[in-house]
């Protein structure tokens, strides 16, 4: 993140040590959507709004599961995490060509959109096309690890303003029961492309 003079913020997460402290930056990839319902698992998980319990359990799971750290501190809330969280974090759904589903505050002023802009907006159209390669090998890498790191994309928000997310982090967002309900990511830092050198790494989503 940037202060009001353009220096990079890094943004930390209260009771993680310094390891999980700098687990990375993501925005999302598209999903593999060839996961069928499983016997006894309900199905969706999707949000019912922006502060649902459930969907910040399937994150917090998720993330432990696959990552292998915790996304946030065990005392965290929903409503911590969609308010007050020091990082961005959205979701999008399984489909074909997914839809954002989740971003919390953070990512909402990072992206210039409101949570109603937001979730239903096509993910791809948070790059630029010419980005479109890099995403799908990145959506390759996720569906066959579950998750992938180190990532730095160029991203543009609602403004046309071009900024930088780096070091990426995403993951599956997988039920209990198995359904595959879609991809999540965390930034935890970000900078405006005119302050930072005009490297073009992997893109995140």
């Amino acid at each position: 993140m940037v202060d009001e003079q353009g220096r990079e913020i890094r943004a930390t997460v209260p009771g993680l040590g310094r390891r999980n402290r700098c687990l990375r930056s993501a925005v999302l990839v598209g999903v593999d959507s060839t996961l069928g319902p499983v016997p006894g698992d309900s199905g969706s998980r999707l949000p019912s709004s922006a502060e649902d319990p459930d969907f910040f359990r399937l994150l917090v799971d998720s993330h432990q599961r696959f990552v292998g750290a915790p996304l946030v501190d065990p005392a965290a809330t929903a409503r911590w995490l969609y308010e007050d969280a020091p990082f961005g974090l959205l979701a999008h759904d399984a489909d074909a060509d997914p839809r954002f589903v989740y971003a919390n505050r953070t990512a909402q002023r990072c992206f210039e959109y409101g949570w109603d802009e937001f979730t239903g907006l096509r993910s791809r159209l948070s790059a630029e096309p010419d980005r479109q390669e890099d995403r799908n090998r990145l959506l390759a890498e996720v569906r066959e690890h579950q998750f992938s790191t180190g990532y730095r994309g160029l991203r543009i928000a609602r403004s046309g303003r071009r900024f930088w997310i780096e070091d990426v982090t995403m993951w599956n967002l997988v039920s209990v029961g198995g359904v595959r309900i879609g991809q999540a990511a965390v930034f935890y830092r970000y900078s405006d492309a005119s302050t930072t050198r005009p490297e073009v790494g992997r893109t995140a989503f």
